[in-house]
Formats: structure tokens, C-alpha cells, sequence
């Protein structure tokens, strides 16, 4: 994407941003789980057949190859850049002017928090935090000759590009650094220096017998920050070989997790420039729309409880907006007298997050408000646990699951007493509630008061937060209890009928048993086309074993996050699921994962129409071949999903119905 010359220039240049992050991720994730394993010894091979040292060597031989594609494509977008007017100049590009304003940024805002840390005997190696960008500097004593290594962390509080007077041009902060370095190290002779990166295990162990689990959480996070072992280390190319031998040994690293980098390191920091305002550069901006049955007209909101007593509804965002749907729903069920309870999950809460501050307010009016908070979100956790604090104190009950499963599920439930009963109102989604993401994340939710899904979410909620057995379920498929044997059964369904169909929209495809139940599938004649944003260990279109499966994958300015899963033919009657899990061994054995059937005609049309604009799509589409390799589109009509899914948003906030005709 990044090299798509198609898209604006800033938009590239973000997504070769969101590729440095997510490979930082891979490493912070997978390959610190593969390192792991090698290191304990242990020999047992992936499904494919490799050992963890051979995943690993072909895992290198892999990134090896991307790194010298991104570092191609960040010179080019560096020179497509400054042809647009944004430079990325280096200190020897200065005039007086210039560094007489650098260094007086310098000396006010970088060098009082800097702290040079030197090793030698008195003074052990420092410890590297994960993601820091570093300057390894060697240091001469002007009266012994003796060479010292000291390291300094590039301070993140001022962004990696400083802006010049100009406004047009822009550089690195560690050049800055590094042109000042005498400051540092007064009545010393700098030798060298050189750029590097260190990149840690991420994971965190807890203890299944703990009896505190936020406090376990925030022990994680400590040895997180403090001890977990290095994976990669990123070196400029001009680092001498005692500096990095210093390295690999202190982080304890081997040769083969040193990754040489031409050029900048951390292109992911170009991402600063698309904050810039050149609109011209960019997509133009998408704004979510309100399906007209949400909206009374006027930009008032409907009367949602009313609106879903005549049936449920779906939304898609960011087609279709957060704020108006989910946002509104809590809203209205915070602001209503007759609501007495509000119960739901929270697992990437954000660190503005009007989801929790309008149960806050819920809980402030009497009602009952239970807050299931993951404090293992990766990466969230302690924006979660700050949340979580926040809630407790405004008198918000809050439980944290079952130690050992992270709750994943999307769920919201609403209790509200109507003409002396209660009756039940619920949300459930394929994306977390946050306000923030749902602008770029593509996610399905379903609202409903049918009473057997209220009664399933009531059950669920406590299991969640009780202690009572796991329940037989109404209508859900939960993990890690009823998912995977509820998809198997799907499957085998389609196995048995003599017109099997199976469309899957997924974000990862790596679960060894639904793998060989979908090859047995197209093996048995059923037809299969998957949609997998992400990681397929499948392989389509091998003879005699995926003959019907073909994989694509969308790429394009909204992230494919929503999971739709679809069995059966147009003759017999298909059958419709959403919910929050992928296709993994993690969501559906070690997660809370909650899948729910779309029943109403209307709404399994809307998915329908959704799905069958991704199969059209030829324009964003990768393809997945038998061996393994993703293909670009191959364009005829030039169709774009997404593109088309705004259209039909647009009409659908036009026309007053959820469903075109």
C-alpha cells in the first residue's frame, strides 16, 4: 500500500508508518514466543512441520527481504516529499540560522532531560526499554586514551521530526542530539557515535494462582518495562563492530536478531507527517453517517429503546457512525429513569473514553453499572487499569473475568423496567468500544431486544462476574466453551447438504482443526471463499485437498476488522454470524469470545450485500495462492468495496431504511 503511487501521498506514507508498527509487534509478539521456545529447548514442530529454530531462521530470511523493500520505499517517499514541500534535512543541511535555533531548542527543551549513562566498572550496562531510540556514543579520556561506551535515549517528548522556521522542513531529532554531544560529555573527546533500536518480549506470565489480579497486572507491566528479554536489535550500518559486539552481548542477543538498517531506523515515525494539514495529500475525509431510523430528524436522536422494540438493527462502521448508534445507545441508557442496570465489557478502553465516562454518569443517577474491564489487553493494560480505578471510585462495579481467559467478547446489556416488567436491550460487536478506532476500523454491530439473546447475555454476564456454571446458551456461540464445536457443526452441515456453501470474514486464519475441517469441506465438494484480513494458514487451491477455497484479502483506507461468518446456499437458506473472534487458537480456547446469529431477513441482506462487495472487489483485493504468496488485484471493472459501502451509506442515511432495495 505504502507503494501504491494511486494513493495520495500522505496516505502512503501512513501506511508505511502502520508496517514499521505492526513488524515491531510481530517481533514484541510471535518471534518473542518462538525465541522463548528455542531457548527452553524445545523441539516440537508447528503443524507445517518446523522446529522453533527453523521458524525462526525463515522468519528472518523473511524480514530480511521486507526491510530492504521498506527501506526502498521510505527514500522514495522521503524524495516524493520534498518535492511536495516536506524535507527531511540533516544537520550538514543547516545554515547558521538554523542551528542557532536547534541549539537553543536544545539547550530549553532536549538536554535537561537527557541522561548520558556510561559503562564502565563502576557503572553496569543500563537497561534498554523496549522501542527506545538510542545513540551508542564512544568517548575518549583525553589523559588515559581510554575508550568508554555511554548510552543516551533519545527523548520522545518533542515527536522524531522537528520543524524548522520554515515550516517546510523538518529533522530528526537524534541528528540534533548527536550534533551536540559535546554538552554531554564536557572535557571528554566523542570518538563516534551510532543510532540504534532495541525491541523486548512483550508477554506477560501471571500466575494462575494469584489472588489479585490487577496487582498481578501491574507486577507484569513492571518486569514489562524492567526485564523482559530483547528480541531484535535494530543498528545503523555505520556502527563499529566493538559497539555492537557490546550490545549483543549485554542484551544478550545471538547474531542472527541483529537487523542492519540503510538509512533512517524507525520509519514508522513518518507517521508524524500525516498530521500535517495538506489535505491535498491525503484521502478525502470520511464522515460516518446515521442511519435515518437513529436519527428523529433535525440531528435528534431516536428513540432507540423504541426503535428496537419494532426489531433489531445493524450498523457498520465507520460507514455508519459510532457516536449516533453504540454511543447513543449508552447515552440514552444512562440518561433514562426507567433503565436500572447497564452492564458490558471494556477491552481497549482509550485514553479518552466517553464510553466510561457516560457509565460513570449511569452509575452517579442510582443505576446498577458493571464494567468488565480486560486488564490483559496487550499494550492497553495500564490505560485500562487507570480506567478501572476511575470507575470504582464513581461507585461503577468492576470485575476484571476469569483468570486465564482475557475477555474479548463485545457485549453491552440494558435493563429497563416497562410497564412493570423488565424487558432486556443488547449490543453485540465485532470491535471494542472505542470512539477513536471505530473512525478507521470496519466492525459489524447487531442491537436487539430479543429476549433469548438478553437472557444469553445475562447468563454470560454472570458466569463473567459470579461464580455460576457455564450456561447452555439460547442463541450465543461463547469461547472457550461452545465456539469451535458450534463452527465444526456449521462446517459439517455444509459437508452433508449436496449445494455446501461457506463464506468467512475473519481478521486470522490459524486454528489447525477448523483448517482441516474447512479442506474436508472443499475435499467433500463444498464451495469456500474466505476473507482474511490478516495471518491464513490455509493453503487454497492445492489439488485434491482445497480445490473449491480461495483467500483475499482487502487493503485498503478503513482496516477490515469485522467477523462475519456465513454457511449454507441462497436455495436452502443461509445462516448468518458476527461476533469477536477470529479464526485462532487463542480466541477460541484461551478467550472469552461471543458470537451471535443474525436472524432477521433484512439485516442477513445487509451482510449479504456487504460480503458479496468484497468478493466483487478487484481493486483491493490480494489473492492467496497454493504457495503460500499473496498476489495484487488483478483490476477489470475497478470495483473498491469500500468505496462502494460509503456510497450506500450515504443513501441509507438518506432513505430511512437499513437495507437498499
Amino acid at each position: 500500500m505504502a507503494a501504491d503511487r494511486e494513493l495520495p501521498l500522505l496516505e502512503r506514507v501512513r501506511f508505511l508508518s502502520i508496517f514499521g508498527s505492526n513488524l515491531d509487534e510481530f517481533f514484541q509478539v510471535r518471534v518473542a514466543l518462538l525465541r522463548a521456545e528455542f531457548e527452553a529447548g524445545l523441539v516440537a514442530s508447528s503443524p507445517d512441520g518446523r522446529t522453533p529454530a527453523e521458524q525462526l531462521a525463515e522468519v528472518r530470511a523473511r524480514i530480511l527481504q521486507l526491510q530492504e523493500v521498506e527501506e526502498q520505499i521510505g527514500k522514495e517517499l522521503l524524495g516524493e516529499l520534498a518535492d511536495a514541500g516536506i524535507r527531511v534535512v540533516g544537520w550538514d543541511d543547516l545554515d547558521k540560522r538554523d542551528r542557532k535555533q536547534l541549539g537553543q531548542i536544545f539547550e530549553e527543551k532536549i538536554f535537561p532531560v537527557l541522561t548520558p549513562l556510561s559503562v564502565d566498572p563502576a557503572h553496569p550496562f543500563p537497561y534498554i526499554s523496549n522501542l527506545s531510540f538510542n545513540l551508542a556514543v564512544l568517548v575518549r579520556h583525553p589523559g588515559t586514551k581510554a575508550v568508554r561506551f555511554a548510552r543516551i535515549k533519545v527523548p520522545p517528548v518533542l515527536g522524531r521530526f522537528l520543524p524548522l522556521s520554515d515550516g517546510e522542513r523538518f529533522i530528526p531529532i537524534e541528528q540534533v542530539l548527536a550534533a551536540r554531544l559535546e554538552r554531554l560529555f564536557s572535557g571528554m573527546e566523542v570518538e563516534s557515535h551510532f543510532f540504534f533500536r532495541v525491541t523486548r518480549d512483550a508477554d506477560m506470565d501471571l500466575d494462575d494462582e494469584t489472588d489479585d489480579l490487577m496487582r498481578a497486572i501491574e507486577s507484569g507491566l513492571h518486569r514489562r518495562h524492567r526485564l523482559s528479554d530483547a528480541v531484535r536489535l535494530e543498528i545503523d550500518e555505520s556502527m563499529s563492530s566493538e559497539a555492537r559486539n557490546l550490545l549483543v552481548e549485554e542484551l544478550e542477543l545471538r547474531e542472527e536478531d541483529v537487523y542492519v538498517r540503510r538509512g533512517m531506523l524507525d520509519l514508522s515515525d513518518l507517521g508524524q507527517f500525516y498530521n500535517l494539514e495538506r489535505p491535498e495529500l491525503k484521502l478525502e475525509p470520511w464522515t460516518p453517517r446515521t442511519q435515518a431510523q437513529l436519527g428523529a430528524g433535525d440531528g435528534e436522536e431516536s428513540d432507540l429503546f423504541n426503535v428496537l422494540r419494532q426489531g433489531d438493527v445493524l450498523v457498520q462502521h465507520p460507514y455508519d457512525s459510532f457516536e449516533s448508534s453504540v454511543g447513543a445507545f449508552l447515552t440514552q441508557a444512562a440518561d433514562d429513569p426507567q433503565v436500572v442496570a447497564i452492564k458490558h465489557t471494556l477491552y481497549r478502553s482509550g485514553t479518552e473514553n466517553p464510553i466510561a465516562r457516560t457509565v460513570i454518569r449511569a452509575a452517579n443517577a442510582g443505576k446498577q453499572v458493571v464494567t468488565l474491564v480486560e486488564l490483559q489487553a496487550r499494550f492497553d493494560e495500564q490505560t485500562n487499569i487507570e480506567w478501572a480505578r476511575k470507575l470504582e471510585e464513581a461507585g461503577v462495579h468492576v470485575v476484571y473475568g476469569l483468570l486465564g481467559l482475557k475477555t474479548h467478547g463485545k457485549i453491552v446489556l440494558v435493563v429497563r423496567q416497562e410497564e412493570g416488567q423488565l424487558r432486556r436491550y443488547c449490543h453485540v460487536g465485532t470491535g471494542n468500544y472505542n470512539v477513536a478506532t471505530s473512525r478507521h476500523y470496519e466492525d459489524i454491530g447487531l442491537f436487539s431486544a430479543s429476549p433469548e439473546l438478553g437472557a444469553d447475555l445475562s447468563d454470560l454476564f454472570n458466569h463473567l462476574t459470579g461464580y455460576s456454571r457455564h450456561p447452555e446458551y439460547r442463541k450465543l456461540l461463547v469461547a472457550p466453551d461452545t465456539l469451535r464445536s458450534g463452527l465444526l457443526d456449521q462446517i459439517r452441515q455444509e459437508m452433508e447438504a449436496p449445494d455446501g456453501r461457506i463464506l468467512v470474514k475473519c481478521n486470522g486464519l490459524v486454528d489447525a482443526r477448523l483448517i482441516d475441517a474447512l479442506y474436508e469441506a472443499s475435499q467433500a465438494g463444498v464451495e469456500i471463499d474466505l476473507i482474511v484480513r490478516g495471518v491464513c494458514c490455509l493453503r487454497p487451491g492445492v489439488p485434491g485437498l482445497s480445490d473449491r477455497i480461495r483467500v483475499r484479502s482487502i487493503l485498503g483506507r478503513f482496516l477490515e476488522h469485522s467477523r462475519i461468518f456465513r454457511f449454507g446456499s441462497e436455495a436452502r437458506g443461509p445462516r448468518y454470524f458476527i461476533g469477536s473472534a477470529d479464526w485462532m487458537p487463542r480466541n477460541l480456547d484461551r478467550r472469552v469470545e461471543v458470537v451471535a446469529p443474525i436472524e432477521d431477513p433484512a439485516l442477513q441482506g445487509r451482510l449479504e450485500e456487504i460480503l458479496q462487495l468484497l468478493l466483487a472487489d478487484d481493486a483491493q483485493a490480494w489473492q492467496l495462492d497454493a504457495e503460500g504468496s499473496w498476489n495484487p488485484p488483478i483490476r477489470k471493472r475497478g470495483l473498491r468495496a469500500q468505496e462502494e459501502l460509503q456510497k450506500l451509506a450515504r443513501q441509507r442515511a438518506q432513505r430511512g431504511s437499513s437495507v437498499l432495495d
